[in-house]
């Protein structure tokens, strides 16, 4: 599970990781280290799930992984717009010393120098968490997971000479037991670091910029969950659906080419104006393809259908150059984005069959009528409403994310977040974060039609999926700049969105989950 540490600093979602951002001081010591919301697992869909190795290891020694409540590891953090920079900023002079640095093992006895010379990068984040359901679900119960995650990445100019290139490779350890599938049947997983244990590479890919930065391109093997669909306010919370949302993670082919099952494409991203940049993405429509496991990361497929995306993102009062060593801007900065996706593949009635017939109907063919491509659109804000200092840590933001997609074809035809997020809520606690947010799911309507025609045959009780609410609340404390422990707790309505997974004839009671997190950047 554990992999030597080489680096160093969590980068955000929606954090450029740049030579400049870096020389200008910008520490984004955001306890997000990882998004890794991102994902979460879903019936056979491997989501990841940070590795919970030696999580009572980590608190009795100063070895232990700080992490973050976020879905998406942080060695690949998307890089956003300017605007989400200056909303994860953090006063540069927080700490010094050992104890204090920016990494666990500093420069780990000269090797992160000698890369450096290359132009080389190496990073390496454990995060650990246990989990508790304490009420309600399939069973009362605890749970341990965790994920390392390392990454390199290559500056070409430093390497080679060639200015504007990027290469980035990364490798995920999951490990632990997934308390979603084990104890809650919620279709809200509670943490987007859950996933089948394995070691697996998850991306390899090269960037390649133009017209001095405002257009590059990235092609390879990607996760889109570091760069399409991300809010960074959310990033901040640990259930999977404030990560790669629920609505691409049931409906696409095994929940797309997101954390941690990344898949080959092209993405185009262009800065049209100081404020507006556009993204674009032809990618593989189902990263695990005709391999129903894939656990080494490496089925490269492009047999399966493919998957476009587009997004526009406004960045509201971003820094101005001059501005950039603080994060700071002369409003409250914020960043809003609107999406499409289409899937040109095939995908069945969630309901009606080629007879006509409901497919719970007992004299259903079985067969389910077929629709040609899917897609959804969707709607991302992330905005600072409140800043008393313009030089202080102290603020408060909000974030709302909304999707949806035809309800014939799909188990989810409407998703959405949102929430509250204060930093710094304390005197001399400048970068810690508190926050409450709720996370709504809502079936399709087919699904709903095919479990009320199962009733009507059935000679009992039958649950009816319907729609799922989540509740969370968390704390991230940090310790050190490399060291963050969270609290959090989450309770379900509705839990299973009204059916038991498990025995739809039996009723599944609200859950309720209390945990905490640990990550720690080495």
């Amino acid at each position: 599970m554990r992999r030597v540490a080489f680096i160093f600093v969590p980068w955000p979602i929606g954090a450029e990781r740049s030579d400049s951002a870096l020389k200008a001081g910008l520490q984004i010591k955001e306890n997000q280290g990882f998004d890794m919301k991102f994902m979460s697992f879903h019936g056979d869909r491997i989501r990841a799930r940070m590795r919970p190795a030696a999580f009572a290891a980590v608190l009795a020694s100063s070895f232990a992984s700080g992490a973050t409540f976020a879905a998406t590891p942080v060695d690949a953090q998307p890089e956003a717009p300017e605007a989400d920079l200056a909303i994860q900023a953090k006063p540069t002079d927080m700490w010094t010393g050992i104890w204090t640095r920016q990494s666990l093992l500093g420069d780990m006895g000269g090797i992160r120098p000698w890369l450096g010379k290359y132009g080389a990068t190496l990073q390496i984040t454990e995060t650990s968490e246990y989990l508790a359901n304490l009420r309600g679900g399939l069973n009362r119960g605890g749970a341990y997971d965790g994920l390392t995650t390392a990454t390199l990445t290559v500056d070409t100019q430093k390497a080679i000479g060639l200015p504007g290139g990027t290469f980035n490779v990364s490798a995920l350890q999951i490990h632990g037991t997934n308390l979603s599938a084990r104890n809650l049947g919620t279709l809200n997983t509670a943490s987007g670091i859950e996933a089948q244990g394995t070691t697996r590479l998850w991306e390899l890919w090269y960037q390649q910029s133009f017209l001095d930065k405002r257009v590059d391109v990235k092609i390879g093997q990607q996760s889109l969950d570091q760069e399409f669909m991300v809010s960074t306010y959310a990033n901040t919370f640990v259930n999977t659906m404030f990560g790669w949302p629920a609505l691409p993670s049931y409906d696409l082919p095994n929940g797309g080419p997101a954390y941690p099952l990344a898949g080959l494409g092209v993405r185009v991203r262009a800065q049209i104006t100081p404020k507006l940049t556009a993204l674009a993405g032809v990618f593989d429509g189902d990263p695990l393809g005709n391999n129903p496991n894939n656990l080494s990361g490496t089925n490269f497929n492009l047999h399966n259908g493919t998957l476009y995306i587009g997004e526009l993102q406004y960045a509201l009062n971003q820094p101005s150059d001059g501005e950039m060593d603080t994060g700071r801007s002369n409003g409250l900065p914020g960043t809003y984005k609107i999406g499409v996706w289409y899937h040109n593949g095939r995908f069945a009635d969630q309901n009606v069959g080629t007879d006509g017939l409901s497919l719970s109907d007992p004299a259903s063919n079985g067969n389910a009528q077929q629709h040609h491509g899917d897609y959804s659109f969707y709607a991302v804000a992330d905005q600072m409403i409140w800043r008393p200092d313009p030089t202080g840590p102290r603020s408060l933001g909000v974030f709302a994310r909304v999707m949806g997609a035809p309800g014939d074809r799909n188990l989810v035809s409407l998703a959405a977040n949102a929430g509250i997020v204060l930093k710094a809520p304390f005197e001399g606690r400048d970068n810690d974060s508190v926050g409450l947010a709720v996370t709504y799911i809502q079936v399709g309507s087919h699904v709903t039609d095919l479990d009320r025609a199962a009733r009507s045959f059935a000679t009992g009780p039958y649950g009816v999926r319907t729609r799922e609410t989540t509740v969370e609340a968390t704390y991230q404390y940090q310790v050190n700049p490399w060291w963050v422990i969270a609290a959090d707790a989450q309770y379900t309505f509705n839990a299973g969105a009204g059916q038991n997974p498990s025995d739809a004839t039996q009723p599944l009671r609200n859950t309720f989950v209390l945990g905490a997190r640990t990550t720690i950047t080495f």
